[in-house]
């Protein structure tokens, strides 16, 4: 992403296609320890401005399934009438806070599985489902706390401790299929949430370069191509979205 916010200073609006690793040892149907995402860095792009885009996009894809592979979604009996509703309408959006006061509203419903969380805590799997299913339909999160998030993101104006970005939960239990935010173009901002993060400014000399000789409001996100699939396909694990998974222990073939 880092490199591709370098590239948006030339060309405008970029985009790239690669792996992703993880380093966590995430054993769930959500994970591969192997994954990849397409990111897209967009210059004078606003967040709320983003929100639509990546909207819009996520909508695109799931329409050009329905035209031309309906065969497929057939084969994998998956509920197209479920995708449909989904695209007919707006995705929801709600806040960081908003979400964690509404889980702990719920928490003691019969119907719930997930655990106690404070507002500051970072979301799990159950509160991501439960959130999702809640509105029935994409959800966007938006402006989470500052400190379980990158360094690299703009705060939200007047609230130095929220910053403008979002996660787009997908319903029926499948999670983040995108995160992005709007980024921070301030230098001296930049440069002390890199040492705030125990990070050394050396490594990141030629990005904080994009800032001290001239930005732009720009603003990106990443969508995780297995996450995606696994949605839009409807089945239970993202391995199957894949044709060599790479898992905690299986990295050949």
């Amino acid at each position: 992403q880092l490199y591709l916010e370098a590239g948006a200073m030339a060309f405008g609006r970029v985009f790239d296609f690669g792996p992703v690793f993880r380093a966590e040892k995430s054993k769930t149907r959500r994970h591969l320890t192997e994954f990849w995402m397409m990111d897209a860095e967009y210059l004078y792009l606003t967040h709320d401005e983003s929100l639509d885009l990546q909207e819009a996009y996520v909508k695109a894809l799931i329409q050009g399934v329905l035209d031309r592979a309906p065969h497929a979604l057939e084969t994998l009996e998956r509920d197209t009438e479920l995708l449909k509703n989904y695209i007919s309408e707006p995705f929801q959006r709600i806040t960081y806070d908003e979400a964690i006061d509404l889980l702990q509203a719920h928490e003691n419903d019969e119907d719930t599985d997930y655990e106690h969380l404070e507002h500051g805590d970072d979301f799990g799997s159950p509160h991501e489902t439960w959130i999702s299913n809640h509105f029935g339909v994409p959800t966007f999160v938006i402006n989470y706390p500052t400190e379980i998030k990158a360094f690299y993101m703009k705060p939200v104006p007047g609230n130095e401790s929220r910053v403008l970005c979002a996660d787009l939960l997908a319903p029926e239990g499948y999670g983040e299929v995108i995160g992005g935010s709007e980024r921070e173009t301030d230098y001296d901002k930049l440069l002390d949430r890199i040492k705030s993060n125990g990070l050394n400014p050396d490594d990141y000399a030629f990005y904080l370069d994009l800032r001290k000789y001239g930005s732009v409001p720009h603003s990106g996100f990443g969508l995780g191509l297995e996450r995606m699939v696994t949605f839009v396909a409807g089945t239970k694990h993202i391995r199957e979205a894949i044709p060599f998974p790479r898992l905690l222990n299986r990295i050949y073939p």
